[in-house]
């Protein structure tokens, strides 16, 4: 399914133009046990709704940047560089928040 999804910088573009980052998540400490390690790097959540996650805009300027979508529909929240993106919730307030 496709869906539209606006860069910070560009604005709204097909999704073709982006590339996929992955779900965002909770740096580990910093000298991890190996356990911790390898959940930070191979562990994702995937949840069934609201996510946070990393977007490049690969056919455009090339930044990073953060989006908030929701899973079960591909309903786009928000989009933001990140020292622009809300703060992250607490687990309990909102499904799908890290």
């Amino acid at each position: 399914m496709s869906f539209l999804l606006r860069c910070p910088n560009c604005g709204v573009r097909e999704l073709t133009d982006f590339g996929f980052g992955g779900e965002t998540s909770s740096r580990p400490s910093a000298r991890p046990q190996s356990r911790e390690l390898a959940s930070y790097n191979y562990f994702r959540r995937n949840v069934a709704g609201r996510q946070r996650e990393w977007w490049v805009h690969r056919s455009g300027c090339q930044a990073w940047f953060l989006a908030e979508r929701d899973t079960r529909t591909n309903e786009v929240i928000w989009t933001a560089l990140p020292a622009d993106a809300p703060p992250v919730r607490s687990a309990g307030s909102q499904e799908g928040h890290r």
